[in-house]
Parts: C-alpha cells; sequence; structure tokens
C-alpha cells in the first residue's frame, strides 16, 4: 500500500500576500496540455463515444454553427428563453421568493471570539489526527480523512496575517506552540503546510506594530521553532517538488526573523550556517531558486552580526567557499536578469561582509583573496566592479590583518591595476571606493617600508599626475556641495532654531548625496601627500590652499564622538582622532 506522504503529495504554492513566490511548472503549458488530450482535440468525448468531430465528419462547410437563433418575432414574452432561460411565471416566482426571504447573508467578524473558536477547532483536528495516527500507523486509510481535514484547518489561519491585533492573544495562548509542534510531523506535507502558513503571518507586507510581531516571534522561539527548522531542512528531499517547496518556505521564514541582531544571532548557529554554505555550494547545471535564496538568507545574516561574520570565518571557513564559487566568475558573467546573477551578486556581498572582519580579513590572505580580486580587476566584466568594492573593505579598519592585506595589494603588483582605474574612471561609486584604498594605503602602509614608497611614488610619477587628478576631482564634489549648502543657508533663514535642528539630518544626507564622504577623503588624501612629498605639497596648497585642507579636516574631527569621561576614545575613533590632528599640524 502506498505511504501515507505519497498520498499527500501536492504542490505548496505560497500566499498571494509574499512577494517572493515559490516557482511551479508553467500553468499554461499545463492547461494547454489537458485541452489537446484525446487525439488532438480541445474538446472531450461524448457519452457514447463519439468526437466532436466525428460528428462534424461529411457535414456541409456552409452549416452555421451554433444553436438555432429564435425568430424574429417580438412576442416572446412566455417564450422559454425570457429573462436568460427563465419563464416570465418563473422570474416572478423567483422575485417573491426574494422578497419573503431577504439575503441574511453577513461577513465573518475576526476578533478574539473568532481567534478562540479557530484555536479549539484546530486543537480537536491535531489531536484527532495525533489519536487516529497512532491508533492505525500501519493503516494509512484510517487517518487519512484526519490529515485532510487537519491540511485544511492550518490554512486556515491565512486570515490572522489580515488582523496582527490578535496576534499577542494568539501568542498568549497554546495555539502558537501546536502549530509549531507540527513542523515535527510524519507527513511532511503537513509540516510544509504548517511553515507556509507561519511565514505568511511573518512577511513584511503584515502590518503588525512592533509589540505585536515580538510577542508572536518570542512563543514561536520559545516553541523551539529554530531546531524544527533545522530537521526539516535535514529531512527535505528537494529532488522532489513538493520538499522544494517546503525548503523555500524555511528559507522565507527565516528571512523576516534576522531583521534583528538578537534574533539573528539566535537564528545563525553554526548548524544553519553549515546547511547554508552546504547550500550555495551544491552544483546545479541550472541555477535554481532556492540555491540563490539560500546565498541571500546567507548574505543578511552575515550583514547583520558581526558574531555571525566570526562563525563563519574562523569556524567554518566560510572565506575560502565564496572564493572557490566566485572565481568561476572572473571571466565570466552570469546571464542578466537570472537566479545566478542574484547568486554572484549575495555571494560577492556576503565575502565583502566578512572581509570587514579581521580575522576575514586574514582568511581572505591565506585563501589568496588579494590575488583573485586583482584579475577580476583586469579580467572581469561583472566581477570587476565588485572585485573593486571587496579590495576596499578588505583594505580599510586599523588592525594589523588590514595592514597585511594592504601590503599584500602592493606585493601582487595591484597599484597599477588601481590607478589605471583611477585615471580612466569618472564614475563616482568606482571613484569612492579607490579613493578608500588609497585612503587606507596612505593610513596602514609603515613608514619606510617598501610597499608604502612604491604607492608614493604612484602618486609623484607623471609629474604628479595623480595628485592633479585628486585635485580635478575635489573641484567637481566642493561646487556640488557647495551649491547644496547656499540651499541650506536659504532654507535655514526662515526656520526658528528649534526646527533647524529637527532639519539637521535631513541637511546631513543632502550633503553627503552631494559627495560630502569623498570630498573628505580626498582631503585626508591629500593632507597625507603633502606631508610627506615636497612636490605634492606645494601642487596642493597652489591648487587648493591650505586653509579648506584644515577645514575639511577639522569637520571630521567635529564629526567624530565625543571623548568619553576616562578622556579617551580609544580604537579606532582615537586613532583617527590622533591622525587628522597630526595631519592639521603639518599643513602648518
Amino acid at each position: 500500500m502506498a505511504s501515507v506522504d505519497d498520498l499527500f503529495k501536492r504542490p505548496n504554492l505560497p500566499s498571494g500576500s509574499t512577494k517572493r513566490k515559490f516557482e511551479t511548472p508553467n500553468a499554461q503549458q499545463a492547461y494547454k496540455s489537458t485541452k489537446l488530450a484525446h487525439n488532438g482535440s480541445p474538446n472531450r468525448a461524448h457519452a457514447n463515444g463519439a468526437t466532436v468531430e466525428d460528428e462534424a465528419a461529411g457535414d456541409d462547410d456552409d452549416l452555421e454553427a451554433g444553436p438555432e437563433l429564435p425568430p424574429d418575432d417580438d412576442d416572446m414574452e412566455g417564450g422559454r428563453f425570457f429573462g436568460g432561460g427563465v419563464t416570465k411565471d418563473a422570474a416572478e416566482a423567483l422575485d417573491y421568493i426574494d422578497q419573503q426571504e431577504p439575503e441574511t447573508y453577513t461577513e465573518e467578524r475576526i476578533d478574539s471570539a473568532w481567534l478562540r473558536r479557530l484555536a479549539g477547532s484546530f486543537e480537536k483536528k491535531v489531536n484527532k489526527n495525533a489519536e487516529l495516527r497512532a491508533k492505525y500507523r500501519s493503516v494509512p486509510a484510517k487517518f487519512m480523512a484526519s490529515e485532510a481535514d487537519l491540511d485544511a484547518e492550518i490554512k486556515s489561519w491565512s486570515l490572522l496575517s489580515d488582523h496582527p491585533e490578535l496576534y499577542v492573544e494568539f501568542a498568549e495562548g497554546e495555539t502558537v506552540a501546536m502549530l509549531v509542534g507540527l513542523l515535527a510531523h510524519e507527513n511532511t506535507d503537513i509540516a510544509i503546510a504548517a511553515i507556509e502558513i507561519i511565514a505568511e503571518l511573518l512577511d513584511e507586507d503584515v502590518a503588525a506594530e512592533p509589540e505585536q510581531w515580538d510577542a508572536f516571534v518570542a512563543a514561536l522561539l520559545e516553541a523551539d521553532l529554530l531546531d524544527l527548522l533545522m530537521s526539516n531542512l535535514e529531512r527535505l528531499d528537494e529532488e522532489e517538488e513538493s520538499d522544494r517547496s517546503g525548503v523555500y518556505h524555511i528559507l522565507a521564514l527565516i528571512e523576516p526573523l534576522i531583521g534583528q541582531l538578537a534574533i539573528a544571532e539566535k537564528v545563525g548557529s553554526e548548524k544553519l550556517l553549515l546547511w547554508l554554505c552546504n547550500r550555495v555550494r551544491k552544483p546545479e547545471k541550472v541555477l535554481g531558486q532556492n540555491k540563490q535564496y539560500a546565498a541571500e538568507v546567507l548574505q543578511v545574516l552575515l550583514h547583520s552580526s558581526p558574531l555571525i561574520r566570526r562563525r563563519l570565518a574562523l569556524n567554518l571557513d566560510g572565506v575560502d567557499l565564496f572564493l572557490q564559487i566566485l572565481a568561476a566568475y572572473r571571466k565570466r558573467d552570469p546571464a542578466k536578469d537570472t537566479h545566478e546573477e542574484e547568486y554572484a551578486e549575495n555571494i560577492f556581498d556576503a565575502l565583502t561582509s566578512v572581509v570587514d572582519e579581521p580575522g576575514g580579513k586574514t582568511k581572505f590572505l591565506e585563501a589568496e583573496g588579494v590575488e583573485l580580486s586583482l584579475i577580476m580587476l583586469k579580467e572581469g566584466t561583472f566581477s570587476k566592479p565588485r572585485a573593486l568594492r571587496l579590495l576596499d573593505h578588505a583594505c580599510s579598519g586599523h588592525t594589523q590583518p588590514a595592514v597585511e592585506v594592504c601590503t599584500k595589494l602592493v606585493e601582487a603588483a595591484g597599484l597599477k591595476g588601481i590607478f589605471s582605474m583611477f585615471m580612466a574612471h569618472t564614475d563616482n561609486v568606482t571613484i569612492e571606493h579607490l579613493l578608500g584604498i588609497f585612503s587606507s594605503l596612505l593610513r596602514l602602509l609603515p613608514g619606510e617600508s617598501a610597499a608604502r614608497i612604491r604607492t608614493l611614488a604612484k602618486f609623484t610619477e607623471k609629474d604628479y599626475a595623480k595628485v592633479a587628478k585628486l585635485i580635478q576631482h575635489r573641484d567637481g564634489y566642493a561646487r556640488k556641495i557647495g551649491a547644496v549648502d547656499n540651499e541650506i543657508r536659504q532654507e535655514r533663514t526662515s526656520l526658528s532654531s528649534s526646527e533647524a535642528e529637527e532639519r539637521e539630518d535631513t541637511w546631513l544626507s543632502r550633503r553627503l548625496d552631494a559627495g560630502l564622504f569623498s570630498l573628505q577623503t580626498i582631503d585626508m588624501i591629500l593632507a597625507w601627500l603633502a606631508a610627506e612629498d615636497v612636490g605634492a605639497k606645494t601642487l596642493v596648497l597652489e591648487r587648493v590652499g591650505a586653509t579648506a585642507i584644515r577645514e575639511s579636516l577639522h569637520d571630521q574631527l567635529d564629526g567624530l564622538s565625543e571623548l568619553d569621561g576616562s578622556g579617551d576614545t580609544g580604537g579606532e575613533e582615537g586613532d583617527t582622532r590622533e591622525m587628522l590632528e597630526t595631519l592639521i599640524g603639518c599643513l602648518g
């Protein structure tokens, strides 16, 4: 006898409320296949076995199709076709009945009473199914009906997503634990149905208040949701379409949970990270939706928490995995607007997050990530701008691993490539990342080291062409920011001091959009060059002026947080403050 799991296999479609949808086979093709069955005819056979084509064979070509038209007779009041197939007498009788029995249907109210009724009904169906399964374990026919009832009851909870005001009451009862418990059901279709409903209730389109969402999530986590999700990831077989849909819905459930740091760090256990890493490395002839989605969830997890980034880099060797995946794109571009393009983008983003951590930088060096990135800068198309951003993040910071990355960049002959890009490109994103790398090199490379001397030589070669290019970019950013500053001054005149204070964040955002960060980075680079090379200092003072550079560096100092009670900020902020003060002093 077929197993109950086989009897209940069915496609699991996501709710219409979710933005992402699990991709199912083409419905139009299935429809056409059905219509063209029976000797290729879109018509089904008659009861006597003759088809429409058989009846039509031998008829005249000019025979009129369809039913015979009614006679052109004005007196049809008592006719059979009056009123769309209802006689006049029958129509009058129906009107009379409608008058005697007015419509009494009213829409069901979704409130606390509804929640209690559904919870009670749900509990009965869960218990009945469990009882019948235990009693007739070897006879699936005995509990099939209860399984179907339970499946329908699970879907009834979909209405709750439109009424998040009931989430707190829902979470306070025992129903959430019962719903989560179904993830351990022997029938994976029942487990998938429960997963799908929970994902729908957590969907970003649900207009829940923070306290409502938090109460529901706390109840889910208390009911051991995370372990049960992992159990399902391990038992589902993606070769089966319904199981593949189940994996998709598990990822869709995890995604909204990882928006908060505390929850993300619970969700992002080494066990889940290992599953995600194994999933994104799994070879596929055509890269599928679940592989892309796993990469996206992994990227979001890594972006959300330094702890998760360290887990992946140090405990799971995730940096080497990401570099192996990305090596395939050093020359080859993924097809546009495909799952593979999103997948590659997410892996680049994930690795970029990891190399922000000192441990990630160390692993990046060990796995020859700098060398691969430089190859992409030279040979890649899709990979080129992403490799540049990756190098910018890998070089940033004030730790010893960052120093080692900067040194390796120079030793691997990377200066030629990045300076060539700087002289050739004008788009703001590329320039911003190049400026970040230049700033890191000048800040971190040890004084008198061979790497530092080679970097300074690059800036001074060809009669200081790179310094002149820096000043050219500075002039462009300064004009844009000056225009924004004029607008802000005009707006400020019509506002009170309290109103102006409220607008400060908005004004700062506008200045950043105009290129404030890039302008300040250029001024820091120019100050470094002026401090270390006489020729560079002469050019900077002539073209920009010491006053403008000093004002910019003072603005950056003011932007740093105030000293704490001990009088020392410590860490990177303290180093930055010391560096800015030193550069201001060097300008005289």
